[in-house]
C-alpha cells in the first residue's frame, strides 16, 4: 500500500517546525514496524531528505562496520565517496557541512544500532549538533530508534542532550478509526466483527495492516499471513525482539509469555519467573513498557482520587499474544503446512484470546470512548483497568475499565466479546461487579456496554446500562 494512512496528529506537531527561527532536533520512538520513518519521510517529502540507517546487530558487530555503513549512504546521497574516516565526530561534521542551508531533514534511524561499540558516539554527535548543525535555522534532525529504553536513557534522560531535543514523539498503535482505512473503498460493506478478526492479530500496527488484502476474508489473510509456509509474519516476533533486545531476548520473551492470559503483578511474576522481586525485574519491566509491547495499569483509590502503588502489567501488544500462543509454538507444523487449511476459529482457546485482544483495542482507543460516553477530559479524575484487592471487609473486584469523574459518578465499562448477541446474563454478571466495587455512598455508579456482534432486545430493552456502545462506533471516523 502505497498511501499515507492515519498521523494527522503528529504532522501538526512535526508542521509547528517549520514556524521555528531555529534547527531542530526532534527524537522519535515506538516498537520496530509501528512507521517511524515512515512518518518522517511523509513529513519531509517537500523538502531535502537525507537518511542514514543503522545495521542491524549482530554478533561480534564493530563501530568500524557502522561507520563504514554510513560512509555507503552518504556517499551514495550526496554523490561524494569518502575514505579514511575513522571516526564519527569527522563524519558528522562532513554531514552537517553539507547541509548548512535551506530546509533540509536529516533522519539517523536506528540510531542505538548506529552507535555500537562507540562510547563517545553521542557525545561527538552532541558537539556537531552544537557547532555545526545549528548554524542552519531550518535544519530538523531526527533521531529515531526501536529500543525505546536506550533512546530515554541516553537522549531523552541524559544530562548531556539536556534542552536540545525540541520535540519527543512516542509513536503508538494507529487508533481504529485510521485503521478503517486500511480496507479501502470496501470498508462500509465489512462488519465490524470482520475487521476485529484482523485487528485482533494485527492491532493498529500500520506494517501489518498494509500487508493483508481487503478483497479476501480475515481468516483468509490470517491463513496467508502466519500459517502457510515461509508466510510473511511467522517469524516476525523472533526478529523484532532479536533486534531490539539482542542476547537477552528469550528472557524478556519468558516475561510476556507469563501475560498471554491474563495481567499479572510484578510480585506474581518475579514468583513465576522465580526471580528477585525489584531490582532487575523492574528494569526488564520498564523496558518492555517503553517498548510499547506490555502496559503498566495503575488502581487507585476511589475516595481520595490518588493513584494507588497497585498495578498490573498487561500484555498490550495483540500481534505479540498472537505469534506466542499460536505461531511459535506450532512453527514446525506451520512449516509441514499442517495449518494451511485450519480454520483460526479451531485454534484452543480462540475465543478467550479473542476477548482479551479486542480489551486491549478497547482500552487503547479510550479516548474515543470517552467521547462516546460525551464526557470531557477535564471532568475526569482518573481513568484505567481498575481492580480492588481483598480484605477482610473488601471483596477482590476487578473491572476492564473504570472512569471515574468530578461529577460524583464512576463509569463501569464491561468490555464483552462474543460471537452472537449478548443476552440477559451480561445483567447478573455485572451487577455482581457493582456489587463488590467498593464507593463512597456520594459517588454513582453508571454501568456501560462495549459490545461486537450486537446485543439482545431484552438486553436494550431492560435499561440497565447507562450506555451500551458498539465496537464499530469506535471505528468509525
Amino acid at each position: 500500500m502505497d498511501k499515507f494512512i492515519g498521523r494527522k496528529y503528529e504532522l501538526e506537531r512535526l508542521n509547528l517546525l517549520l514556524e521555528q527561527r531555529s534547527a531542530s532536533m526532534v527524537v522519535v520512538n515506538g516498537r520496530r514496524r509501528i512507521g517511524k520513518s515512515r512518518l518522517i519521510t511523509q513529513f519531509a517529502k517537500a523538502f531535502k531528505f537525507y537518511k542514514f540507517s543503522g545495521l542491524a546487530p549482530r554478533k561480534g558487530m564493530t563501530a568500524q562496520e557502522q561507520r563504514n555503513e554510513f560512509m555507503r549512504q552518504f556517499a551514495n546521497q550526496f554523490d561524494l565517496p569518502i575514505a579514511g574516516i575513522i571516526d564519527w565526530g569527522q563524519l558528522f561534521t562532513l554531514l552537517a557541512k553539507q547541509t548548512l542551508s535551506g530546509r533540509v531533514v536529516i533522519l539517523l534511524d536506528e540510531i542505538s544500532w548506529m552507535a555500537i561499540g562507540d562510547p563517545d558516539f553521542l557525545g561527538k554527535l552532541k558537539i556537531v549538533w552544537d557547532e555545526t548543525f545549528r548554524k542552519n535555522s531550518k535544519l530538523i534532525l531526527f533521531l529515531c530508534g526501536s529500543v525505546s529504553s536506550w533512546i530515554e536513557e541516553n537522549l531523552l534522560s541524559s544530562t548531556a542532550f539536556l534542552g536540545r531535543p525540541t520535540l519527543h514523539i512516542s509513536l503508538g498503535e494507529l487508533p481504529l478509526y485510521d485503521c478503517n482505512y486500511f480496507w479501502d473503498a470496501q470498508t462500509e460493506n465489512i462488519s465490524a466483527y470482520e475487521k476485529l478478526k484482523l485487528l485482533a492479530v494485527t492491532g493498529g500496527v500500520p506494517r501489518y495492516l498494509e500487508l493483508f488484502n481487503p478483497s479476501l476474508t480475515s481468516e483468509q489473510n490470517i491463513q496467508q499471513l502466519f500459517f502457510t509456509k515461509e508466510s510473511t509474519l511467522s517469524d516476525e516476533f523472533t526478529k523484532i525482539f532479536a533486534d531490539i533486545y539482542g542476547n537477552r531476548s528469550q528472557l524478556y520473551r519468558s516475561i510476556v509469555e507469563q501475560l498471554i492470559n491474563a495481567p499479572m503483578t510484578q510480585e506474581a511474576l518475579s514468583i513465576a519467573l522465580q526471580k528477585a522481586h525489584g531490582g532487575d525485574m523492574s528494569r526488564y519491566l520498564e523496558d518492555l513498557t517503553l517498548g510499547g509491547f506490555v502496559t503498566r495499569d495503575y488502581t487507585w483509590d476511589i475516595k481520595t482520587g490518588k493513584i494507588s502503588n497497585l498495578s498490573h502489567y498487561r500484555l498490550s501488544d495483540n500481534y505479540l499474544r498472537f505469534s506466542l500462543k499460536y505461531i511459535l509454538p506450532n512453527k514446525a507444523l506451520i512449516s509441514k503446512g499442517r495449518f494451511e487449511h485450519r480454520s483460526i476459529k479451531s485454534l484452543p482457546g480462540w475465543d478467550g484470546i479473542m476477548g482479551l485482544q479486542f480489551e486491549n483495542l478497547v482500552l487503547a482507543n479510550h479516548r474515543r470512548l470517552i467521547k462516546q460516553l460525551n464526557l470531557l477530559e477535564e471532568d475526569i479524575i482518573f481513568d484505567n483497568p481498575y481492580f480492588q484487592r481483598k480484605t477482610k471487609r473488601i471483596p477482590a473486584c476487578q473491572i476492564d475499565y473504570l472512569i471515574q469523574t468530578r461529577h460524583e459518578s464512576v463509569y463501569v465499562c464491561e468490555i464483552k466479546f462474543h460471537r452472537k448477541e449478548i443476552g440477559s446474563g451480561i445483567i447478573n454478571e455485572v451487577k455482581e461487579k457493582l456489587s463488590r466495587l467498593k464507593v463512597p455512598k456520594h459517588i454513582s455508579k453508571r454501568p456501560v456496554l462495549i459490545h461486537v456482534n450486537g446485543v439482545t432486545e431484552y438486553v436494550r430493552d431492560s435499561l440497565y446500562f447507562s450506555k451500551i456502545i458498539d465496537f464499530g462506533d469506535l471505528l468509525d471516523s
